[in-house]
Parts: C-alpha cells; sequence; structure tokens
C-alpha cells in the first residue's frame, strides 16, 4: 500500500481543492456525529489535509507527498507520517476523538490499524469513519477506470474481496468484527447515501476521478494523445450522471461506522 500511494500521491495532491469541495459529503457524516469541540481530535488517512483543517485536528497519513502538501496548506495544524497499521499508538496520543474519511477500507491489516487508533484513544472516545458501501452504491468510481484503462498504460491488479480497496468494508458485518478485535466497543453501522456534486465540464470531472483512483499513474506517464483519449472516455461513461445544467451528480452510497475506545 505504501508503493501504491507513492504513485497515487501525485493526483490527490494536484485535486487536493476540488476533493476538498467537490468530496466534502463524503466525510460529512462522520463529521456531524462527533458534533461540536470534541477535544484533541485525530484525523485518520488525512490526504491533503482538508477534513484536518475542517476538525482542527492532527492528521496522518502514510503518505509523505500528501503530508507536506498538508503542512503547505495548513502550516498551523499538526501532521504525522506514519502508518497506523505498524503503530502501537499514534504519535501525539492520547486522544478525545478519532475520524477517518474512506481511509480504513485501504488498511491491508485492518484489525492492526484499528488497534492503533484504539490505543491512542482515551477510554471511552468515540471513533466516527466513513467507508463507500457496495460497487452498486458508487457506479462512477468503476466507470471511471473502465473508460479511462483502454486507453493507458498497464494497471495494478484490482483488489478483490477483504483485499483494500474501495468496498474492502462494503459487507457491514466486517466493519463490526474488525473493531471489535481491535478493542471497540458499542458498534454502530449506518447506511448513508449523498450526492458529490461537481460544477465543472465532463472532461475536467473524468480527469478528477482518474486521477484519483487506481489508474492516476498510468495516466500521468501515458503520451498527451492517450490522456485526451481516457479523459473522453471516462467521460462517455460518467454522461449519465450529468445534470440538465452544467456539472454532475454523483450518487455515493455509504457507511457511516461509530464506536468507542474500551
Amino acid at each position: 500500500m505504501t508503493a501504491f500511494w507513492a504513485q497515487a500521491a501525485p493526483g490527490w495532491v494536484r485535486h487536493a481543492e476540488r476533493t476538498d469541495t467537490v468530496g466534502r459529503p463524503l466525510g460529512a457524516a462522520a463529521i456531524e456525529r462527533l458534533g461540536p469541540a470534541p477535544g484533541r481530535v485525530v484525523d485518520v488517512g488525512c490526504g491533503c489535509g482538508g477534513t484536518t483543517a475542517e476538525l482542527a485536528a492532527v492528521g496522518v497519513d502514510v503518505s509523505p507527498e500528501m503530508i507536506a502538501a498538508a503542512r503547505r496548506r495548513f502550516p498551523h495544524l499538526e501532521f504525522v507520517c506514519a502508518d497506523v497499521e505498524t503503530l502501537d499508538e499514534i504519535p501525539g496520543a492520547p486522544f478525545d476523538a478519532a475520524y477517518s474519511r474512506n481511509a480504513l477500507m485501504l488498511l491491508a491489516d485492518p484489525v492492526a490499524g484499528c488497534t492503533a487508533i484504539r490505543r491512542s484513544l482515551r477510554p471511552g472516545a468515540p471513533l466516527a469513519a466513513m467507508v463507500f458501501r457496495d460497487m452498486a452504491a458508487n457506479p462512477w468510481l468503476p466507470a471511471a477506470l473502465l473508460g479511462a484503462a483502454p486507453h493507458v498504460g498497464a494497471l495494478p491488479p484490482l483488489p478483490v474481496g477483504d483485499e483494500p480497496g474501495p468496498f474492502a468494508w462494503a459487507e457491514p458485518g466486517r466493519a463490526r468484527r474488525i473493531l471489535a478485535a481491535a478493542g471497540f466497543d458499542g458498534i454502530e453501522v449506518e447506511p448513508v447515501d449523498v450526492v458529490l456534486e461537481s460544477p465543472d465540464e465532463p472532461g475536467t470531472v473524468a480527469e478528477w476521478l482518474i486521477e484519483l483512483g487506481p489508474a492516476g499513474a498510468a495516466y500521468r506517464a501515458a503520451p498527451p494523445e492517450a490522456q485526451a483519449a481516457a479523459r473522453d472516455g471516462a467521460a462517455r461513461l460518467l454522461a449519465r450522471y450529468r445534470g440538465p445544467g452544467p456539472g454532475h451528480r454523483l450518487p455515493a452510497g455509504l457507511w457511516l461506522v461509530t464506536a468507542r475506545a474500551r
């Protein structure tokens, strides 16, 4: 996963502002569940720091490139470059709450990663996290990949089953089992449906989604004509999500996962 994020990070850094704005609904329910002023919060899988800034939290991410971008964007906040799967606890612990937006499903050893999160929390402190449900609830994610794939170079193997990836926590019982094994109580998994509203023209939306996904590295390495074909291919498959006016409306189905540290 460290190698994957080294290749993926340039796209996330390039599109950080759009991801913060358009992607905000993906994490909003977890932020609302934590409520106002929960104390010191740790943002696990903070990426380029947008959610960390919204929460005034401490951000943690495995990608040095994204942590560097987060520090440039929000120099008044604290960011830690670390893999939670390898830590006993997160530097700066104990925290009063933990938050994560679409990151726990990407852990190769989710029990180890969630155990480190739990050890970093005060007893009884809450965890609020968002993860994607299944592919059927998020059809635009594979659409961007399938539209671009024929026009760029070889892609990394796509995850299957419980392998780390966007749909690794699609089955809600898995979230409960992982968090229970990691030492959390009061585990709840609730469905949340949101819409991402992107006002940009089709090629821009297509490029944003390509660069954030598994085709991003191959897309950036491709010649300009192949990149243009990839954007066109993704835009065709994303056309069903265009509104009557400009822009796209992308439906997203998520789980809001909450628990408390023992």
